[in-house]
């Protein structure tokens, strides 16, 4: 239904009922919810150009491979941007951190802050900032500055990640499913880790993978806790999302 905005889900007599903007509504005995996230970007010119062809929001695990051997830059200081340094150095032949902040050790657990100072080709660059981007077809050269000195270089750069944050598809969604305190929605055996588990959660059998803590709504991709971000994984979520939805339907 395009173009259509969903504001609520609601159960009534066995059913679940997709509430529309416009009034309209859709009844059906299961849904899957997969609307995504959206990052938070970075305020540069000419950014959106490479986005895909060098510029990735999110998707080192997808995209670490076609960096062997390069140099790779990650805006970020956060756990999520450390855990994707500690996976791509094992492709690239350099990984380099920017964070604005003075020292990596104020946005990221202990552990991580450890294993990247035993990283040889893990560099972290503080009090920096990334100011624009440029290539032909793909990215190429990165210009840096450093906001103490106000220094410029342009760096070669055969990648850049961006990992300054991002927020779930889940605005439009009222409390109906389980969500965590970033508000993507919990599915599966993260279900079980709650402990109103009980409560909620009134079958024999245990939540499918996907499944959320209502019995036929389903949660694919990016708007899942814990999914691993990116288009490949939510492909794959999302066919193993209708997967269930017909088991579900079989034992009705």
């Amino acid at each position: 239904l395009t173009p259509k905005t969903v504001k609520n889900i609601r159960l009534q007599d066995g059913y679940k009922i997709t509430e529309m903007t416009d009034g309209s509504e859709v009844h059906s005995k299961t849904i899957i919810i997969a609307t995504g996230i959206q990052y938070t970007q970075l305020g540069i010119p000419r950014l959106d150009k490479f986005t895909g062809a060098g510029v990735y929001y999110g998707s080192a695990s997808i995209e670490a491979h076609a960096c062997k051997n390069e140099i790779v830059y990650i805006v970020g200081g956060g756990n999520s941007a450390c855990q994707a340094a500690m996976h791509i150095c094992k492709f690239a032949k350099e990984v380099n951190i920017v964070i604005r902040r003075e020292s990596i050790k104020n946005t990221a657990a202990n552990y991580l802050v450890e294993n990247i100072s035993r990283t040889p080709n893990i560099n972290v660059l503080t009090q920096t900032e990334v100011i624009s981007v440029e290539g032909d077809k793909v990215l190429e050269n990165i210009t840096l500055k450093n906001s103490t000195t106000g220094e410029e270089k342009i760096v070669p750069a055969k990648a850049l990640f961006i990992y300054i944050g991002a927020k779930p598809g889940t605005s439009w969604l009222n409390d109906i499913v389980l969500k965590d305190e970033k508000g993507f929605i919990i599915t599966g055996s993260d279900l079980i880790k709650e402990k109103s588990f009980n409560i909620f959660w009134k079958l024999e059998r245990k939540p499918f993978l996907p499944e959320t803590s209502v019995p036929g709504i389903f949660a694919s991709g990016d708007v899942r806790s814990t999914a691993q971000t990116g288009i490949s994984s939510a492909v794959g979520e999302g066919a193993m999302a209708i997967r269930f939805v017909r088991k579900y339907l079989e034992n009705m």
